[in-house]
């Protein structure tokens, strides 16, 4: 039985280790005390099949039966609750909506072009004089994301595996066959690496003799505050401007709202913590294309999105170190990929080919690999 040590135990690491113990030894080491400190647990938890580029929306799309109906014994808590999805526009943004409308309708059947009172009539707060448009995503859904990280480390244990929190890799060795992973409380034996360590990752792939893939750590700020008094939200959908870097916010339980302002603020690796000034700069957005005003902010902060330059998830082998799996640069796409991209790394390992049904969804190794064109080129596109 192949024997693979799992670098990370954030939704990547738990993901990919589930499936992969299923037919291998697993054990995952996670730097931190808890796993999914820094990116899994500060996610905004929006399953949508219109973020990301084409390869990211086949990802999402292969991820939603499992999101729907995961396995038996999985979780008790539903992973998916509906929730619509509607991209806004302004005055200036007709371009851009009809272009996302064109777009999204190629994948995903069910999009709808709203126009100004279709977009108030979706959610009461816009304002029709700012918001000329949108487009909206009907079949969207707020994700349970504790549960569905519990899921996967619960899964890993009744399947046999490892996870060892409070474990930071010092130290990767390829001795013969196999890679040797040093730990402050031991060594383990695998003949797999998969370096699942999120913004850390170039950092452990370069204790391994690895070649960077140029991962770039990026800030994103979210707060919550209250509902207007009296409204009824459950139904809203998540508003997100068109151009995915000013602005989006969503009902957050029965009488708050979750924001963001889109920041993506390159940064070293470290547990990071929310600026005022971009909480600020949120709230002026969102107060430009509503009738809200917000006096108080119940709670704010911040997590770390890391993309490389095409803001494409990396998942396949490294080129040049045998036996060591990229599976990295996430972005803002982690949690609603995760069961595509640990079933496409866990095909990669232990077979060596996709799954047929993400092949027939259009995935293929390329896609995804170290070595596509566009990898490390500098990062200037903005993403979801």
């Amino acid at each position: 039985m192949k024997r693979v040590v799992v670098v990370g135990g954030g939704i990547a690491g738990a993901s990919v280790a589930y499936e992969l113990a299923a037919e291998a030894t697993v054990t995952v080491l996670e730097q931190e005390v808890t796993c999914g400190h820094h990116s899994t647990g500060r996610s905004a938890a929006i399953f949508t099949e219109c973020y990301g580029d084409e390869v990211v929306r086949r990802l999402a799309i292969g991820s939603r039966r499992f999101l729907q109906d995961p396995p038996d014994g999985f979780t008790d808590a539903p992973l998916a609750t509906p929730r619509p999805l509607l991209f806004v526009g302004g005055p200036e943004d007709t371009t851009a909506l009809d272009a996302a409308f064109v777009e999204f309708k190629a994948l995903v059947p069910s999009i709808e072009r709203l126009d100004a009172t279709g977009c108030v009539k979706a959610c009461p707060i816009l304002r029709p004089d700012t918001v000329i448009g949108g487009v909206l995503e009907p079949n969207g859904a707020d994700l349970d994301v504790h549960a569905l990280h519990a899921g996967f480390l619960g899964g890993i244990r009744r399947r046999g595996g490892r996870v060892h929190t409070g474990s930071p890799v010092v130290g990767l060795e390829r001795r013969g066959e196999a890679w040797l992973a040093s730990t402050p409380s031991g060594v383990f034996e695998a003949d797999v690496v998969v370096d699942a360590a999120g913004a850390w990752a170039d950092r452990v792939g370069a204790l391994a003799g690895a070649d960077p893939i140029g991962l770039t750590p990026m800030r994103r700020t979210a707060f919550t505050f209250p509902a207007p008094e009296g409204a009824s939200t459950s139904g809203w959908p998540m508003v997100i401007d068109v151009h995915h870097e000013q602005f989006y916010f969503r009902p957050e339980g029965r009488s708050q709202l979750l924001a963001s302002p889109c920041d993506q603020t390159p940064m070293e690796p470290h547990d990071v913590r929310h600026e005022e000034l971009d909480v600020a700069l949120g709230i002026e957005r969102i107060e430009s294309v509503t009738t809200l005003r917000i006096r108080s902010v119940a709670h704010a902060w911040a997590g770390l999105r890391s993309f490389v330059a095409d803001h494409r998830p990396v998942n396949g082998w490294d080129p040049l170190l045998p036996g060591f799996y990229w599976l990295a640069g996430q972005g803002g796409f982690g949690i609603k990929t995760s069961p595509a991209m640990a079933r496409f790394a866990a095909g990669l390992i232990l077979r060596g080919t996709v799954p047929d049904d993400l092949t027939a969804i259009g995935l293929a190794v390329g896609d995804l690999s170290v070595t596509r064109p566009g990898l490390h080129d500098d990062i200037t596109s903005p993403s979801p």
